[in-house]
């Protein structure tokens, strides 16, 4: 079973799914709550941090573009070792572990070590962020297709073909988007999508500090919709068939927002 004890020398992989701990699963908080070491990166919560065993001992490997961050390979070396040292290990990401969170490189390290783990699923963002903006990512009257991709496809050689999608795609969902969103915007634009199409920025959505951004491809090329960092993208006409359900805009676990958020 997803939420039984862990054994020692075992690495669950976790989704802490987008940020307010109302959002995880039952196995995700079961397993927070009880292991030796949570291995997290730089998206989980604090709210969600706070749920675990007062002895778990919390490893940052966060990584952020353009900062100083834990390589890939360094994450990877640390989980094989807590595990061969008999340590009870929730490796802890934000969002989904395989939804561009490189959980399909962690497994195959811990697999190859012969190191026992297991995978917790989580809320991905690109699909809780719309939710929670009451943005249906998915519109019967707008779309039957929908694409996600991470916003560094943007910079330097990208293996999108940006025709292609925009052909294909009414609905784009983009995770790490907002540092390159002008050059995103650009390419999208020459590639035939319509300056007019309505674009959603959303910020931590679900905590105190969310923040929401509302405006189209054209705003962006203008540098009048920019965005606060981490943040998913939405482009389409879904944006526009949103409807608001929270009022005010509070987490869903019922603490108040702080000043500014929301948007």
């Amino acid at each position: 079973m997803l939420d039984a004890p862990l054994k020692p020398g075992e690495v669950a992989l976790v989704g802490a799914g987008p940020g307010d701990p109302g959002l995880l699963t039952l196995a995700a908080a079961k397993l927070i709550a009880d292991c030796d070491v949570i291995v997290h990166d730089a998206l989980v919560s604090d709210a969600v941090l706070a749920m675990a065993c007062p002895t778990a001992v919390l490893r940052f490997a966060g990584k952020r573009g353009g900062r100083a961050s834990a390589s890939q390979q360094d994450i990877c070396d640390t989980l094989v070792r807590l595990g061969r040292e008999g340590r009870r290990v929730v490796r802890l990401k934000g969002g989904d572990p395989f939804v561009f969170g490189r959980g399909g490189e962690e497994i195959r390290a811990l697999a190859e070590a012969a190191i026992p783990f297991r995978v917790v699923p989580g809320i991905t963002s690109g699909i809780a962020a719309p939710a929670m903006a009451g943005i249906p990512v998915t519109d019967r009257t707008v779309n039957a297709s929908l694409a996600f991709l991470t916003g560094h496809e943007a910079a330097g050689k990208s293996r999108v073909d940006w025709q292609a999608l925009v052909a294909a795609f009414p609905v784009l969902v983009i995770y790490m988007g907002t540092r390159n969103l002008p050059r995103i915007a650009a390419q999208l634009l020459d590639a035939g999508m319509d300056g007019t199409t309505p674009v959603a920025i959303l910020h931590a959505v679900s905590l105190a500090e969310e923040r929401r951004e509302f405006g189209t491809l054209a705003d962006i090329i203008a540098g009048d919709l920019v965005g606060t960092s981490p943040a998913i993208v939405v482009i389409g006409d879904v944006v526009d068939a949103r409807r608001e359900w929270r009022y005010p805009l509070d987490p869903i676990g019922g603490r108040e927002p702080s000043a500014g958020g929301g948007g």
